[in-house]
């Protein structure tokens, strides 16, 4: 699949997102393997960890891809990639 170079923007900011989410999860619960969670919170937590595990993922492989497909080493693209992505959203 051919991807542009927004669209892994995108999914390197949807990555960042996620693990956003799991840091902020952590955060507000304690270490994971404190023992003291509710089963809640470690469902949640497990289903944050695992959307930021695909994402991450996926952007990953989105981005080595288009570094095949555009005769670019993978650093620069990924060096290019997490800058735009840092960067503020475009409408």
């Amino acid at each position: 699949m051919a991807h542009t170079f927004e669209e892994l923007v995108e999914k390197q900011r949807a990555a960042d997102l996620a693990h956003s989410r799991v840091l902020e999860l952590r955060d507000r619960y304690g270490p994971p393997a404190s023992g003291q969670w509710t089963e809640t919170q470690s469902g949640t937590y497990e289903t944050a960890l695992r959307a930021w595990r695909d994402l991450a993922r996926d952007a990953q492989t989105a981005l080595n891809e288009y570094a095949r497909d555009e005769g670019r080493p993978r650093a620069d693209v990924e060096a290019d990639v997490e800058e735009a992505a840092t960067g503020p959203a475009q409408p």
